[in-house]
């Protein structure tokens, strides 16, 4: 079924053929610079020779990154995982069966006689990489420091109506709802009281002196309500009305309060007694049932929390009144319990903090092993998975120093911009490890990928980029925050990938040393 999360899993898998495609068209525009008199066959077939083995890299390491979200325990999360994958061997698939046969129908060109050599940009990222080497490092390690400060900021509480802009009818409504109408989310607390038995058993459980009707079992449950009882639950719903973060709050003593204004006395354990045995049992399963369950012992204070209050922490306010009710209240742990919507919401955004990390942990360990089988180098593994880190590190460190919490959507984002970033990485160090063979030099080699392959990841990137940045549009905050950050994890991949990747290039020489330039 179509989620919040899947619905991401089209434009994820556009942009990935699609970068497929650019790294074919600019491969087979080189080519036909190069051999301007080949025939079209030859220089089909020299591209798809030359691109597959590193588009094939490319959509095994991404599948590694998207197969990490089955760890993080959501099942919408692990669905698009097992969709992403799925989808981007189908693309791949489908890219190298209809490029060449579509170039080869649409013959020839002359367009290539005019493709620029280099271009501003990626000239402008070698001059850094070459020339600033030792700042561009230092840049770097400053930059980490500022990523761990931005990672231990991160945080998880936000509210389903922030997901919508101020002007939608939706975030309206909901406001009218938690303002007007008592709060949104749902909690209750449930009161554990002993349960009296009025007959004797015997060692079966059979009863011994003689079996109640189901008349005489409700006769003995309206003894359950003593001065003590009532006193307690009184007690809780009052502490619960006094919390600045609650909205609307129903119980038993609500009830007691409208029998006590109706008849002008306060009513004692004889008076409820009497109350319970004389209302109608259709009368009693709406303004009873509720809020007590005496054949259990349990009472039922049903409350509903400000979903819209800027301040709310969901977990610190569960954890005060579980710690109120023990500590000022007198209840032990066991004579009382949290449930509910407020609970089971409290508890998935708890778990996102877990989520991220299994996530994080999976991608690095996954990439990590696809590089090292890929290159058959563990230097060379480490160089590859650094830039790719320090992006999607970057991101989730923005989040945490502009207050962005973490979702079920924003969760995929450090898997995702893995995923799509080390496509770059890949391609980048194939092509460079092919100039090195040619020109034995590091600084040369550069030079040599700037101008070639450089500008395929510039062109990807930015078409990237812009892509998610028209999510912006959207009515929907998570997936406004989705489209920008991914967008930014981008820009931050393609500067990282065409500085920070070659400059380790050169520093730790994974390739063997260097001849003489």
């Amino acid at each position: 079924r179509v989620t919040v999360i899947s619905s991401n899993f089209v434009s994820l898998i556009l942009i990935t053929s699609m970068s497929m495609c650019i790294h074919l068209i600019v491969r087979y525009r080189e080519l036909h610079i190069d051999s301007p008199n080949a025939s079209q066959w030859s220089l089909v077939k020299n591209t798809v020779d030359h691109m597959f083995k590193p588009c094939l890299y490319m959509a095994l390491t991404t599948m590694v990154a998207f197969n990490s979200l089955i760890f993080s325990g959501i099942r919408p999360v692990i669905d698009f995982g097992w969709m992403m994958a799925t989808g981007i061997m189908v693309a791949l698939c489908v890219v190298f069966i209809f490029f060449p046969v579509l170039v080869l129908l649409v013959g020839k060109r002359t367009e290539s006689d005019n493709v620029k050599q280099h271009s501003p940009m990626t000239d402008f990222f070698e001059f850094i990489t070459l020339k600033h080497g030792r700042k561009l490092i230092a840049a770097n390690i400053l930059f980490f420091v500022i990523v761990v400060m931005g990672l231990a900021k991160l945080d998880v509480e936000n509210s389903f109506i922030n997901y919508f802009h101020e002007s939608t009818e939706i975030h309206q409504g909901m406001q009218v709802i938690d303002k007007s109408l008592g709060g949104t989310t749902p909690l209750e607390v449930i009161l554990n009281f002993p349960v009296v038995v009025d007959d004797w058993e015997d060692e079966d459980g059979d009863d011994f002196f003689f079996d109640e009707d189901e008349s005489e079992q409700e006769d003995s449950t309206k003894y359950w309500f003593t001065a003590e009882k009532l006193a307690r639950i009184k007690s809780v719903h009052q502490y619960l009305d006094s919390l600045p973060e609650v909205g609307k709050v129903l119980s038993l003593a609500t009830m007691m309060q409208v029998a006590e204004n109706i008849s002008g006395e306060k009513l004692g354990s004889f008076e409820m007694a009497l109350l319970y045995g004389a209302i109608p049992v259709e009368f009693k399963s709406i303004v009873l049932d509720p809020y007590v369950a005496p054949e259990h012992g349990q009472a039922r204070i049903s409350i509903r929390i400000y979903d819209s209050l800027p301040d709310l922490k969901r977990a610190k306010l569960l954890q005060k009144i579980e710690e109120d009710i023990q500590h000022e209240l007198g209840f032990k742990r066991d004579e009382f319990e949290l449930a509910g919507m407020m609970v089971l919401y409290n508890n998935m955004l708890q778990s996102l903090f877990q989520s991220q990390i299994l996530t994080m942990g999976a991608v690095f360990i996954g990439i990590m092993l696809m590089f090292m089988i890929l290159f058959r180098s563990w230097k060379l593994a480490v160089i590859a998975i650094v830039p790719n880190l320090l992006s999607a590190g970057a991101v989730l460190s923005v989040m945490g120093w502009i207050g962005i919490p973490l979702d079920m959507m924003t969760i995929t984002i450090a898997a995702i911009s893995i995923g799509i970033a080390v496509d770059n990485t890949i391609h980048y160090i194939h092509r460079f490890r092919e100039e090195f063979a040619v020109v034995k030099n590091y600084e040369q080699a550069v030079r040599n990928c700037h101008a070639s392959i450089g500008k395929a990841v510039f062109y990807i990137s930015i078409t990237i980029i812009v892509g998610f940045s028209i999510l912006a549009l959207s009515n929907f905050i998570p997936t406004i925050y989705f489209g920008l950050l991914i967008g930014l994890s981008m820009l931050i991949a393609l500067v990282q990938v065409l500085t920070l990747l070659p400059r380790m290039l050169i520093i730790f020489k994974p390739f063997g040393e260097q001849s003489n330039p």
